[in-house]
């Protein structure tokens, strides 16, 4: 009997990797990847260019398509369905202003948690409508829809049709859309662009949406993190730590959140449920600057922080080198606590650099679980490129008080995508059970003396 494959798409900030799957068992059929500009605006024409040219010859025998893409950008589009600007990517902050602007005037940071369980920051496309009303009116007033970047990709593989269409884990992070009532809040998108404009229709999880101009049925997507839980079959009770040069921490819920302290963003996933996530600037960055202070290479660091004590006897970094996001503290800087003439060595600093990091993170996640979901984690789940590094895992083992599960390295945003566009040709009820072969499980060693000194140097700093 021959198979059937789908693929999944992982269109991000920096490049773009497309995975061609066994619908039933998951099994890597083939890969391919491209490059993006490394920039804060772009034009979404580039994406496109990119995914076009690294798939020719991949979908040939492809059923369902689904593409993931980086969550929050501003994609605009003018009544001939031309792109009015580039689009704003996620970690454009020029709209920061917008957003503390938006917070007032709706009548504070409880107000929008009530609205659409998260207070928006500068990445939310919320507040990018908002720096584009003001800052660029002549385009504001050219605009009649808006769109994200896995929304405008999607449209563009299907010809671009009337009507666009989205999801409700993209949806819940433009700062207009309601993960607790599944509706648009159009009074918000008036409130930042002065006007309403067309907006992506919200897909059911497991719908088929339309087909590409050459006959691919086409699933939904959704955003990156969104598909990332997808892609790792993440479910209630799991911690996922994702460690990019920026850190998330996130679950799965049943339960939507409302966090009016902007720590927890309330977003919906890909399957019908929640996704609470907190986001830190500084992870891998953290331990690639240490590296380069003590001029050694990834691999002789890790080296290095192992064999110093839990605790690294008594230093602790504060690892906010680049401000933060989580805790709110976009001004801060990074900072070296209880110096000591015997403690200051290369092996101490490259323990107390990754259990800043983790201990960061850690810190995250027990936010998202003390606050209101009902379910204590039973394990944590460690990806992103930093996980791979020996240290971090054994280090991570000793700053959460349940097991640590590094899967395999892995494209699990593109692989989410494509468990989607499978759960679409199936039309089940349910997404198809991939297994993930090859997890490695660091059982609990919990040092909470590490996690209390972290916690006392953020105090003193910071209270």
């Amino acid at each position: 009997m021959t198979r059937k494959l789908v693929a999944g798409v992982d269109s991000s900030t920096q490049s773009v990797k497309i995975v061609v799957r066994d619908a039933e068992t998951g099994e890597l059929v083939r890969e391919a990847r491209g490059t993006h500009p490394d920039a804060t605006e772009i034009s979404p024409s580039k994406w496109l260019s990119e995914l076009t040219n690294s798939t020719k010859g991949l979908l040939d025998d492809v059923e369902v398509i689904s593409i993931g893409a980086q969550q929050h950008g501003m994609v605009v589009i003018d009544d001939n369905k031309q792109v009015v600007r580039d689009a704003l990517l996620w970690n454009d902050t020029r709209s920061a202003a917008a957003a503390t602007d938006l917070i007032n005037e709706l009548g504070g940071p409880n107000k929008w948690a009530d609205a659409v369980g998260s207070v928006p920051v500068a990445s939310f496309t919320v507040t990018k409508l908002r720096w584009l009303a003001t800052n660029e009116p002549a385009n504001a007033a050219k605009v009649s829809g808006v769109m994200l970047p896995h929304d405008w990709l999607t449209w563009q593989f299907m010809g671009t049709p009337d009507e666009f269409v989205t999801d409700r884990g993209d949806a819940s992070g433009t700062g207009y859309w309601s993960p607790q009532t599944n509706e648009y809040r159009k009074d918000l998108l008036k409130l930042a662009l002065g006007k309403e404009v067309q907006l992506p229709r919200v897909a059911q999880p497991n719908e088929i949406i339309g087909q590409t101009t050459n006959g691919i049925s086409v699933a939904p997507g959704t955003g990156d993190n969104m598909a990332a839980a997808l892609g790792l079959g993440a479910a209630t009770g799991d911690i996922v730590i994702s460690l990019g040069t920026s850190g998330t921490a996130y679950t799965v819920s049943s339960n939507p959140t409302n966090d009016a302290s902007g720590i927890i963003a309330g977003f919906a996933d890909a399957t019908g449920n929640y996704l609470p996530l907190a986001c830190t600037l500084n992870a891998a960055r953290v331990i690639n600057a240490g590296a380069a202070v003590l001029n050694v290479s990834l691999d002789q660091f890790a080296e290095l922080a192992l064999t110093a004590k839990p605790g690294a006897d008594g230093l602790v970094l504060l690892p906010f080198l680049d401000g933060e996001r989580t805790p709110n503290l976009p001004n801060a800087k990074g900072s070296m606590h209880g110096l000591t003439r015997n403690n200051l060595t290369p092996a101490n600093f490259a323990r107390a650099c990754i259990e800043g990091m983790l201990c960061s993170l850690a810190e995250a996640s027990d936010v998202i679980t003390n606050f209101g979901q009902g379910t204590k984690p039973n394990r944590v789940v460690l990806i992103g490129g930093a996980a791979a590094s020996k240290a971090v895992q054994e280090i991570a083992a000793t700053l959460f008080n349940v097991p640590v599960h590094i899967p395999p390295a892995a494209e699990y945003v593109a692989d989410g995508a494509a468990r989607q566009a499978s759960w679409a040709l199936s039309g089940s009820k349910n997404p198809p059970t991939w297994e993930i072969k090859g997890s490695v499980v660091k059982q609990v060693n919990y040092q909470e003396s590490v996690r209390k000194a972290y916690r006392e140097a953020f105090h003193e700093s910071y209270a």
